[in-house]
C-alpha cells in the first residue's frame, strides 16, 4: 500500500508585493487540489509586514532604535524616535486605511497634523503649489481626498521602512529583501554567511510566523516559491527554521529566480535548508516528488528536480515527461489567504504606474509562455518563455468566473509574457457574451495585430490598461533585438489603445549592445512624442542587463560585444558583464532618463529639449519634431 499524500503547504516568502498575493502558490494549491491532494497556502511576505507594521511590532523596533548610539541613528531613525508616541497611536488606524476598511480616516490624513512625518515627506517638495497653499492641490483635484490620504499614507509607511532598515536589519526592503545575497551571486558564501549569523529582530519575527504556519496546516511538504533575488533570503531563513524543530517535514525550493538563476546549482550547501529544488513549470515535477514521497516512484525517476545525493553531491535529475497541459492545469485559488488585508499603496500619483501597488488584482495568465519568443535580450529558451500553450476562450472565462465567485473581486491583472492577440480578441467576445463584468489589464507585444477596432473590442470587455515593451525607440535598435515592430507602429497601436480609453505603459530600456549617446537621445525624443501625442501615459527606463540564457548572452560576437568571464561558484547564473565597444557611459545617461521619464508621467518638460534633462552636453536630436504625429496620420 502506498503512503498517504502528505499535507502541501506552498508559502509565499518575504518580500513580494503589498498590495496583493504573488500568484504563484494560487495556481500550485489549485492544480493540487485539483489532483486531489491536500494542499494549502500562506503569504508570509504580507503576514512579516502586518507583524511588523503594528503597535506592538513598532513598540519592539523603537526598544532596539533607542539602543543603537546616537551617531549610528540614520534620520529616519531620529525622526521615529522623536515622534514615537504618535507612531504607536497611528500606526493601526493607518493600516486600516490602506487596507480599505476606515475610508473616513482620509479626512484626518489629508490635513496634514495626523500621521508624523518624517524624511520621505521630503518628496513633496518636488511638486509645485497651485496656488491654494497645497504642493498636492494641482495633482489630486481631479482624483479626490482618498487619493491624497492614500498617497501620504504611503510616504509615512516607507519612513517606517527606513527605520527598520536602519534600527534592525539594514538589508530590509519591502519589496527587496536581502536582494544582493542572491541576485546573479555565483556563490553561496554570502547567503550561507548570512543565515549563520544570529537572527535579526526580522528574523525573529519570520521565524515566529513560519512556526505559526506549520502548526496551523501540520505540512508533510512545505513549497517555497521564490520569483526574484529579493525573496530568497526569507525563503531560506523559513526553510531554516522549519528543518530546526521539524526536521521530519519536506522542504521544497522552486520559482522564477530558481528556474533562471540556478539551473547549474552545485553547492551542496543549499540542501541543508531544502530537499529538493525543482526547475521550470512546477505540476509535473510536484506530481513526481508526492508519487516519491508515496515509494511509488524512485528518486532517479524524478522531473527536473536537483538533490544531494548519498556521496554528498548535488545531483539533477530528469526523466522527461510531457509536462501538464496549461489547459488542465485547474483554477488558482486564493482560499486561505487574506485578501482583505493587503495594503493599497499610492507611490506615484500616475494614473497607469499606481496600477502595480494600487489595489488587490487577482492575477492569471492567459497562456503560458511567449508566442514571439523571439526577443534577443530575453530568456527565449527557457520553459517560462519558450513552451507556448493555450487555452480557450472558454476555459479561461470559467477560470475567471470561478475567481470571481471565490473572491467576491473583479479585478484581473493578466501576467502574461506577452498575451496573444488572438487568444485577447477570443477572451473578450467571450466575456462580453457572458455579461461578465470584470476589469482587467496585461502586457502584450505592441503589434499591429491591435487595430482600433479590437482595441474598443478590449476596452468593451473591461481592458482598462495595457503595458508592452517599446525597448529602445530606435528602429535599428528594435531590428537587432528581433523586436518585430517599428516607432510608427508602435505609435499607432499604442494611440489606438489610449483612443479607446485604455491606459498604456511602455517598458524603456538603455544600454543596448552598440547602442550610442545619439541613440539615446534620440530614443528619448520618440518617448516625449509619444507622451505629448497621447500614445502613452506612463513608462519606465531600464538598465539593459545580458543574461546567459538570452540569444546576447550565447552569440554575443553577433550583437558586437565581449562577454567578461564568468567568476566560478555553483549558486547563481544569469546576469553577466559584456564589453561594449561603444565605450557609453549607460548608468550617466540613465540617470537623465529616469528623471525625464519622471516628469513626463506628471505631464511636465513635455514640450522642451530632451537635452535638458542631462547634466552634461548631448547631441542634439536627429528626429523631426513631428515624426510621431506624421506616423499617426499615416495608415502604416
Amino acid at each position: 500500500m502506498p503512503a498517504a499524500l502528505p499535507r502541501v503547504l506552498s508559502v509565499i516568502p518575504p518580500m513580494t508585493q503589498l498590495n496583493t498575493p504573488y500568484p504563484s502558490t494560487a495556481y500550485l494549491t489549485g492544480f493540487l487540489r485539483s489532483r486531489g491532494v491536500p494542499a494549502w497556502q500562506e503569504d508570509l511576505a504580507i503576514a512579516l509586514v502586518l507583524r511588523l507594521l503594528s503597535r506592538d511590532g513598532l513598540a519592539q523596533v523603537a526598544e532596539r532604535a533607542q539602543a543603537l548610539p546616537a551617531n549610528a541613528q540614520s534620520p529616519a531613525v531620529q525622526s521615529f524616535l522623536a515622534q514615537q508616541e504618535r507612531y504607536l497611536a497611528t500606526i493601526g488606524p493607518a493600516m486600516a486605511f490602506l487596507q480599505g476598511r476606515d475610508s473616513t480616516l482620509a479626512h484626518r490624513i489629508v490635513g496634514r497634523h495626523y500621521l508624523p512625518e518624517g524624511p520621505r515627506f521630503a518628496a513633496l517638495d518636488v511638486y509645485e503649489d497651485d496656488g491654494s497653499g497645497d504642493p498636492l492641490g494641482w495633482a489630486f483635484g481631479a482624483l479626490g481626498l482618498t487619493d491624497k490620504a492614500k498617497h501620504l499614507a504611503t510616504l509615512y509607511l516607507n519612513d517606517l521602512a527606513d527605520v527598520l532598515q536602519g534600527a534592525v536589519d539594514a538589508r530590509f526592503e519591502f519589496v527587496r529583501y536581502a536582494e544582493q545575497l542572491a541576485g546573479s551571486q555565483p556563490t553561496f558564501d554570502p547567503l550561507a554567511d548570512a543565515l549563520a549569523q544570529a537572527p535579526t529582530f526580522v528574523d525573529e519575527v519570520l521565524q515566529q510566523l513560519t512556526h505559526e504556519a506549520v502548526a496551523r496546516h501540520q505540512p508533510g511538504v512545505v513549497l517555497l516559491s521564490v520569483p526574484f533575488p529579493g525573496s530568497v533570503y526569507g525563503a531560506f531563513r523559513i526553510a531554516q527554521a522549519i528543518k530546526a524543530q521539524h526536521p521530519h517535514i519536506v522542504t521544497v525550493l522552486g520559482g522564477g529566480f530558481v528556474n533562471t538563476e540556478l539551473r547549474e546549482l552545485a553547492d551542496p550547501r543549499v540542501f541543508d535548508f531544502f530537499d529538493y529544488v525543482t526547475l521550470d513549470a512546477g505540476e509535473r515535477p510536484l506530481l513526481a516528488l508526492l508519487e516519491h514521497l508515496q515509494g511509488q516512484r524512485g528518486r532517479q525517476r524524478l522531473v527536473r528536480t536537483f538533490v544531494r545525493n548519498d556521496d554528498g553531491a548535488v545531483q539533477y535529475v530528469h526523466l522527461a515527461e510531457p509536462d501538464v497541459a496549461f489547459a488542465e492545469i485547474g483554477t488558482p485559488t486564493w482560499d486561505g489567504l487574506p485578501l482583505q488585508r493587503y495594503l493599497s499603496l499610492l507611490d506615484m500619483l500616475n494614473p497607469m504606474h499606481r496600477l502595480w501597488s494600487d489595489g488587490r488584482w487577482n492575477k492569471l495568465t492567459v497562456a503560458h509562455g511567449c508566442y514571439w519568443k523571439k526577443c534577443s535580450f530575453c530568456d527565449v529558451n527557457l520553459d517560462y518563455i519558450g513552451r507556448y500553450e493555450g487555452a480557450s476562450a472558454q476555459v479561461l472565462a470559467d477560470r475567471i468566473a470561478a475567481i470571481v465567485a471565490e473572491t467576491g473581486q473583479t479585478g484581473f491583472h493578466f501576467v502574461d509574457e506577452a498575451a496573444p492577440p488572438k487568444a485577447l480578441k477570443a477572451l473578450a467576445q467571450e466575456l462580453i457574451a457572458r455579461g461578465t463584468g470584470i476589469s482587467w489589464w496585461g502586457n502584450v507585444r505592441f503589434e499591429k495585430t491591435f487595430t482600433p477596432e479590437l482595441a474598443e473590442l478590449l476596452a468593451d470587455a473591461g481592458c482598462i490598461a495595457i503595458s508592452g515593451g517599446l525597448e529602445v525607440a530606435s528602429d535599428r535598435l528594435l531590428g537587432l533585438m528581433k523586436k518585430g515592430v517599428s516607432v510608427d507602429q508602435v505609435a499607432r497601436v499604442t494611440r489606438a489603445f489610449s483612443d479607446a480609453g485604455i491606459l498604456v505603459h511602455a517598458y524603456l530600456m538603455y544600454g543596448f549592445p552598440s547602442q550610442t549617446v545619439q541613440d539615446t537621445v534620440d530614443a528619448l525624443e520618440y518617448v516625449r512624442q509619444l507622451f505629448g501625442n497621447g500614445c502613452i501615459q506612463s513608462g519606465f527606463f531600464h538598465r539593459f542587463a545580458c543574461t546567459v540564457h538570452s540569444p546576447v548572452g550565447q552569440n554575443p560576437a553577433e550583437y558586437g560585444i565581449t562577454l567578461a568571464p564568468l567568476p566560478p561558484g555553483g549558486f547563481a547564473k544569469n546576469d553577466v558583464a559584456f564589453v561594449d565597444p561603444t565605450g557609453v557611459d549607460h548608468d550617466a545617461l540613465g540617470a537623465g532618463l529616469k528623471k525625464a521619464i519622471y516628469n513626463y508621467m506628471h505631464g511636465i518638460g513635455l514640450e522642451e529639449d530632451v537635452r535638458m534633462w542631462f547634466p552634461f552636453r548631448v547631441p542634439k536630436t536627429t528626429v523631426k519634431r513631428d515624426r510621431i504625429a506624421r506616423a499617426l496620420a499615416s495608415r502604416g
